[in-house]
């Protein structure tokens, strides 16, 4: 037996139940892992209110680190006694122990912690395609401006180190004084408290009147219809989160007198569908860590057992960086 933390029930951090489960062996295709350490992501939120709906009961949690305990037949890139690290699909990383699929579970490099593994795997990864593969036309150049929403978040602080080191001049917005200064302290290279001062009169500021060549928006709602007003002719809106709820419905005509820019809709599970592209995409966030590029902050922990204060905590807005759940 092993405990996990499962929801019978869309709703508030109430139903999430730390229970005792039985842990078989890996099929074909699948790995049994022991957790070290377990990160917590806002698409665990979405998940347990019922934005994104899955089966009941539900096993949440999508990144984490541990030893590979078993492999299943026609597993070739794991072995027994491996560290290891993952942001995966189908949910279920709040666990002690889990049996799941080998293909997004990645050989944690001796150099990388477990809590730095588990805390930046599924953020990472994000980060990775966000400024790596979810380009405007015509790609990013040093020097170009972007503008990255909730930049101290866990996804925003590795945002603003890799973007530094890119040569791209990112502005970020958070909702305090305080977080500023941290994504400014990690490479930001303008800030904008979103609750004091109008982002979009900053923008255009900074940018000359010119604009943004990309937005990076997981915040959704508040920040949706001037995000669009950022953004330089022929240039990217990147969604890829609705922290604050989802925006209307857009009509595409709109497009159009804006700039003819371009919108999408982006999530990691769509660029980590293969093993490659898994691996190709861990190895260049391995290298980032691993350079000194990046660093993950892991500002805040809370035992497998306080998983319920740990979520209202993340939507209530009070964290910063990333979070561990610790066993």
């Amino acid at each position: 037996m092993t405990q996990a933390v499962i929801i019978e029930q869309h709703g508030g951090p109430e139903e999430l139940k730390l229970v005792d489960v039985t842990v078989g062996q890996p099929g074909p295709g699948e790995i049994r892992i022991r957790h070290k350490a377990i990160g917590l992501n806002f698409i665990d939120v979405y998940q347990r209110t019922g934005v994104y709906p899955l089966p009941m009961p539900l096993h949440l949690g999508m990144e984490a680190s541990g030893v590979i305990e078993a492999v299943g037949e026609g597993v070739t890139h794991l072995k027994v006694g491996d560290r290891a690290a993952y942001a995966s699909q189908p949910p279920g990383s709040y666990c002690e122990e889990r049996v799941m699929p080998a293909k997004c579970v990645c050989k944690l490099p001796d150099a990388i912690s477990f809590e730095t593994g588990a805390a930046m795997m599924l953020k990472g990864l994000t980060a990775q395609y966000l400024l790596k593969r979810t380009l405007p036309q015509g790609g990013l150049h040093t020097g170009d401006f972007i503008l990255f929403h909730a930049a101290a978040g866990g996804v925003g602080l590795i945002a603003c180190q890799w973007a530094k080191a890119l040569g791209y001049q990112l502005i970020g917005t958070a909702g305090s004084d305080a977080k500023c200064a941290l994504a400014k302290a990690n490479g930001a290279a303008h800030v904008i408290n979103y609750n004091t001062e109008d982002f979009l009169v900053r923008v255009k500021e900074i940018t000359g009147g010119k604009g943004v060549k990309v937005v990076y928006d997981s915040v959704g709602k508040d920040t949706w219809d001037k995000s669009l007003d950022c953004i330089a002719p022929f240039g990217l809106m990147a969604s890829f989160g609705n922290a604050s709820g989802a925006p209307a419905p857009i009509a595409p005509g709109i497009l159009g007198p804006k700039g003819s820019i371009y919108l999408t809709r982006q999530t990691l599970f769509s660029h980590i569908v293969t093993r490659e592209s898994t691996q190709a995409m861990a190895d260049d966030l391995f290298e980032a860590v691993t350079s000194g590029k990046v660093k993950i902050h892991i500002e805040q922990t809370y035992p497998l057992a306080d998983i319920a204060q740990a979520h209202r905590d993340l939507e209530a807005r009070k964290t910063t960086g990333c979070t561990l759940i610790t066993l």
